[in-house]
């Protein structure tokens, strides 16, 4: 009897990795096919009920590690692409379809680090005024998007970054922004931030702040400074 329960273990383990194989399978050819990432409920529609989507996944990113196309998750979602260190014998047939000022660049800066922010936001923080041109290109690329109304008079438009802000940077969440000390290892700043300047934890939450209002829609402060009424009685 022991033999015969040891059997069928083997075999039990046998098909469950044969299964698990399959599984491996499907998920790398759902990936390689798709135009994009894939978030893991998408990918768990296509694979047998009660399969762990995460695990699996991390076990693909695992085997594709050394190969020439890695498995990396970036706003959330599973893509696959040249590694890091080959991208340099891609370089020749890449085609530069946009390229940005040098204040469309601290724009974008400013927003990322900074959302929600008002253009006076921006103003401020580059010390300079912000020219329209700047923002209608990072929203015409889909990185910077109005998510609402400030609460404060006039209700100025607050802007923040996109899902296709992630993917272009290869980022998994606005928090893997490099912070100041990695931007200093890099070169990329000299450490001399401008008086009153604070290098805060970005956040692109989706959820308007306290201190936001939907874009559309007439709110409180509208009310409170919009044109008082003339007296009836005058």
């Amino acid at each position: 009897m022991g033999n015969v329960a040891e059997m069928r273990v083997i075999v039990g383990d046998k098909n469950r990795e044969t299964e698990r194989a399959e599984e491996l399978r499907i998920l790398e050819a759902l990936l390689f096919a798709a135009e994009g990432p894939l978030d893991e409920k998408v990918l768990a529609k296509r694979l047998p009920a009660g399969v762990d989507v995460h695990a699996l996944l991390t076990q693909l990113q695992k085997e594709y590690e050394p190969r020439g196309v890695n498995l990396v998750r970036v706003a959330g979602k599973w893509t696959l692409r040249t590694a890091s260190d080959l991208a340099w014998l891609l370089t020749h047939e890449a085609t530069v379809t946009r390229k940005l000022s040098r204040a469309a660049i601290e724009t974008l800066a400013i927003v990322a680090y900074h959302q929600p922010v008002t253009r006076a936001d921006i103003e401020e923080i580059r010390g300079v005024a912000v020219s329209k041109g700047a923002l209608d290109v990072l929203m015409e690329a889909g990185w910077v998007r109005m998510r609402g109304r400030r609460k404060a008079p006039g209700r100025p438009i607050t802007y923040g970054t996109t899902t296709e802000f992630l993917i272009q940077f290869g980022l998994d969440a606005i928090a893997d922004l490099p912070g100041l000390d990695e931007l200093q290892a890099a070169g990329l700043f000299d450490g001399k931030l401008p008086a009153g300047y604070g290098f805060s934890q970005p956040s692109d939450e989706p959820a308007l702040r306290s201190d936001e209002e939907p874009l559309d829609g007439p709110g409180p402060l509208d009310q409170v400074w919009g044109p008082v009424a003339p007296d009836e009685g005058n």
